[in-house]
């Protein structure tokens, strides 16, 4: 009974926080709305067992993506007035999407209903008998080490590709010459002054 009432729970607060993502009115207050959608969902995501997904959705979605939402709406300088008047220009848009989506939705629900697919003993060979966490790790160190590894090379690509663009020689920037600044000496650097108490210091 208790499994129950925290299902609906749950699922009430992410449906409502989803709701009210949407519709408030403040970007600050939406992306709060966000975040306790998130926690929600983890709570959900606990429920079910995989222990692992729930962390990631509080570590990372929470932790970082949303706070990071959080502070580039805080930063901007945002004028309701024009975004209330784009809305009605993309409402459109933003209706099909929506009809898209529902039909979607539908479209799970029949295939739910029809009867789940037996493929995650083919994706993931590990019996029952231990913890989520401990299953996802075996599977990512064993059968899909490759694929692990390709992808932290991939990652490792974006990130020296990223470097590469972000040291660029533009015009009127000043580039940053390491070598020179690690054969500049400590005494060049640093003038220590005796300082009379009472007068100026003179640059």
């Amino acid at each position: 009974m208790i499994h129950v009432l925290a299902f609906y729970l749950f699922a009430a607060f992410v449906v409502a926080s989803g709701a009210l993502t949407i519709f408030a009115r403040n970007p600050v207050h939406s992306v709060l709305w966000l975040i306790l959608a998130f926690f929600n969902a983890a709570g959900l995501m606990l429920m079910l067992g995989a222990e692992f997904i729930a962390m990631l959705l509080v570590i990372v979605y929470v932790g970082a993506v949303a706070v990071l939402f959080l502070f580039v709406v805080m930063m901007l300088d945002i004028d309701f007035a024009e975004l209330r008047a784009g809305f009605v220009e993309y409402l459109p848009f933003g209706v099909l999407i929506g009809l898209i989506l529902l039909a979607e939705i539908v479209f799970g629900a029949a295939a739910w209903k029809a009867g789940p697919l037996q493929l995650a003993n083919r994706a993931a060979p590990i019996g029952h008998e231990a913890p989520n966490i401990e299953q996802i790790g075996t599977l990512l160190y064993t059968r899909y080490i490759f694929l692990f590894e390709a992808a932290g090379l991939v990652l490792l690509v974006a990130l020296i590709g990223a470097i590469v663009l972000t040291h660029r020689t533009r015009g009127g920037v000043r580039g940053q010459n390491i070598d020179k600044q690690n054969r500049r000496r400590p005494q060049d650097a640093v003038r220590n002054i005796n300082q009379p108490t009472g007068q100026g210091v003179e640059l």
